[in-house]
């Protein structure tokens, strides 16, 4: 039989292969939509933190990811170093997530969606007004890419593989995270919160813990993102694209580790997968998200435990009826 950890390697080698060997293949388009994909893995990565383990409902991580988009694009203009800036938007999307993360200690579920929400909707209006900072709806232009010890990434292959190695990095420290005792923290506030607060967990102190990494690994994947496509402007950071990361995290399945890998590339490039549909292409990329989420509500990665539990279901059926043929042969034979 086939563990989830068995089953979670063997997807994450089949991933990384994949990852590392596709690329050559390539035109540049198809390149950037996967360095696209990888950098909205990192930003979900940080969503399914706050979501899927820590349990709460947030609609304001690509608000956090235009923080990281900004702040990247400012001080790489102002001559900065872009590996001071990747750091520096990590950190104050952290500071940001706890300042934010606040409204989570006094509302819960649907109310914080709307508090994380509104949060978006503000500083998608700061982006669009403070043209003195953020350069307004003509947004900031000529962001450059980075170089590595007299390396120059600005091509498309090195940049790619600078974003994978980012992935790899924050997977594993995210993977680490879960293995803490913040991890083990965060899915008990998540099942339970009365119980773990009566287990001495500090509900507040790991809430607010939650909202600052997933937002951090936003803020790292803004800072990437600005490079990518060196021209940032407000509407790649508002409330829909918030909502669409959410989907995206449902999608692959809230707290499975593999979870936004699946569904980044769902909501990345099936759309692209789609476009031979011209005009029909919105409609039935939204029919395919509507039926997932009707069908499979705990995510695509959930589908190996419903079998798992069918067949279960099917062996205590037959065993039940084995039971009752033997107990009613024995009465038969006791007549």
């Amino acid at each position: 039989m086939t563990t989830p950890t068995k089953r979670n390697t063997a997807i994450t080698v089949v991933i990384t292969a994949c990852a590392l060997i596709v690329p050559h293949f390539l035109k540049s388009y198809g390149l950037y939509l996967l360095t696209y994909w990888l950098i909205y893995v990192i930003c979900t990565m940080g969503l399914n933190l706050i979501v899927g383990y820590a349990g709460q409902k947030a609609l304001g991580q690509a608000a956090f990811l235009g923080i990281g988009a900004y702040t990247s694009a400012i001080l790489l203009k102002a001559g900065y170093s872009f590996w001071l800036a990747l750091p520096a938007s990590g950190a104050l999307c952290f500071l940001m997530g706890i300042l934010v993360g606040f409204p989570a200690l006094r509302v819960q579920m649907v109310y914080l969606a709307f508090a994380t929400m509104g949060f978006s909707e503000l500083l998608s209006l700061v982006m669009r007004n403070e043209e003195w900072l953020t350069g307004g709806t003509f947004g900031i232009s000529d962001i450059p890419r980075p170089s590595l010890l007299g390396i120059s990434l600005d091509g498309n292959v090195a940049y790619y593989y600078l974003v994978l190695t980012c992935t790899v990095i924050i997977s594993l420290l995210l993977w680490g995270i879960l293995r803490s005792p913040w991890g083990k923290a965060f899915t008990a506030l998540r099942d339970n919160p009365i119980r773990a607060e009566s287990l001495g967990i500090d509900i507040q102190r790991y809430t607010l813990l939650a909202f600052a990494i997933g937002s951090a690994f936003a803020g790292i994947a803004g800072a990437l993102f600005a490079s990518l496509v060196q021209f940032i402007e407000p509407s790649p950071f508002n409330t829909q694209i918030s909502i669409m990361m959410y989907l995206m995290v449902v999608i692959g399945g809230p707290g499975y580790f593999l979870g936004p890998v699946i569904g980044a590339a769902i909501g990345v490039l099936a759309p692209e997968a789609l476009r031979f549909a011209e005009g029909w292409y919105l409609f039935l990329f939204g029919a395919i998200v509507v039926g997932l989420m009707l069908w499979l509500p705990n995510g695509l990665l959930s589908i190996p435990v419903l079998l798992r539990e069918k067949r279960l279901a099917r062996e205590e059926s037959s065993a039940r009826a084995n039971f009752r043929s033997l107990a009613t042969t024995k009465n038969g034979g006791a007549r």
